[in-house]
């Protein structure tokens, strides 16, 4: 594990609203480093899903600061907050968000746009993602044709293609066969052995234990 923190929050506090009576997140710390896993545990309504969008830039911070390679990011433009995701980031949301007007390839290689990257560049990657974790679908499909299980590996297949520095994943088992859990565990393992960054959110205890740390919220006051 690397000294210095790949993703850092410091002090962060978060509010919905100017008129919320108290904040969603208050005074988190803590530090996520190269290759490791890290498991963000906690009972419902404890603020597990808002941290991981914190961290991913996606929702801004009301006091505190978001931290990557040491560098405070949370102030930058809209812009760059965005092509800072596009370069360093792969997220996989709890609902798989895939566009039901792209087949199942486009919505993999989606990203690759953001990035500037060719689709010829990285089609074969996405075809061999697919193949990976089981994704027995013609590429052309639309998401509208998958199940929820498929929809869910390829959402994880389009976070993976860029081959991101941080990899945040909100429930990413939940919808999976046991199975088709433990090939994602191992992906996510492999991407963290060659150094990347990888936070997961989860209910499961299995997952918890699987990660290498855990991080335990408390319940909401």
């Amino acid at each position: 594990m690397s000294a210095k923190p790949v993703i850092a929050a410091r002090g962060v506090d978060f509010t919905y609203s100017s008129s919320a009576r108290s904040p969603v997140v208050q005074g988190w710390t803590t530090d996520f480093h190269a290759g490791s896993v890290t498991a963000i545990t906690g009972p419902s309504g404890c603020g597990k899903s808002t941290r991981l969008y914190l961290l991913a830039l996606m929702l801004k911070i009301s006091a505190g600061a978001i931290e990557v390679d040491g560098h405070r990011v949370d102030h930058l433009t809209d812009r760059n907050r965005a092509l800072l995701r596009a370069h360093r980031f792969g997220f996989v949301f709890q609902d798989a968000v895939l566009d039901p007007t792209r087949t199942v390839v486009d919505n993999i290689l989606e990203t690759a746009l953001y990035r500037g990257q060719a689709r010829k560049a990285v089609h074969g990657r996405a075809l061999d993602l697919m193949d990976r974790f089981g994704i027995a679908v013609p590429p052309h499909r639309r998401p509208g044709q998958i199940s929820g299980g498929q929809a869910q590996r390829i959402a994880l297949c389009r976070a993976l293609l860029g081959r991101p520095d941080i990899l945040l994943a909100d429930e990413p088992t939940g919808n999976l066969d046991p199975r088709s859990a433990a090939t994602v565990l191992d992906a996510f393992r492999d991407h963290a052995d060659a150094g990347g960054c990888v936070v997961v959110v989860t209910h499961d205890p299995a997952v918890t234990r699987w990660a290498d740390r855990a991080v335990a919220l408390e319940a909401a006051a």
